[in-house]
């Protein structure tokens, strides 16, 4: 975050809140602050442990990001002790992946879930679920269906 917002965010938080609610602020700007040097190094060392190496792209993203970054997906994407299993989570990295596009995450996590123990069939499932939620929300949006009206008709409240 660069100084000119930090103190614009503090600033905005002068005006419309008390001075405990600006200090809280500013509290959270400077603890969310770029990573060291070492945090860095740590990162690329960590990332070629599990991966066996570092891509080019890693290098590519900003030095101050990219502990943050490596620290979600690993906590995330790779772990296997979070809700997901990690079939179900490459299954999900792909249908989004489908409807951005991003070839680069469509070959990756097609091989992810391969490699998770995803058969040809939960792919193309996937795939398929990805494109017929693409669809029906073009239509929803499209049409500006009422939101209330559909939720009583799909059985909500």
């Amino acid at each position: 975050m660069s100084v000119i917002r930090i103190v614009s965010t503090v600033h905005s938080c002068l005006r419309s809140a008390s001075l405990i609610a600006a200090a809280g602020v500013f509290a959270t700007v400077f603890a969310s602050a770029p990573a060291r040097a070492d945090d860095y190094d740590t990162a690329l060392k960590d990332i070629q442990s599990t991966m066996g190496g570092v891509p080019s792209f890693v290098k590519q993203f900003p030095k101050a990001g990219l502990p943050g970054a490596w620290a979600e997906v690993k906590a995330i994407e790779l772990s296997d002790k979070t809700a997901l299993t990690p079939k179900v989570k490459s299954l999900i990295s792909l249908a989004v992946a489908a409807q951005i596009p991003c070839s680069y995450c469509i070959w990756s996590d097609t091989e992810n879930a391969k490699h998770a123990g995803a058969t040809d069939q939960e792919i193309q499932e996937a795939v398929a679920m990805s494109a017929l939620t693409r669809h029906w929300s073009t239509i929803f949006n499209g049409m500006q269906v009422d939101f209330d009206q559909f939720k009583k008709e799909m059985g909500g409240q």
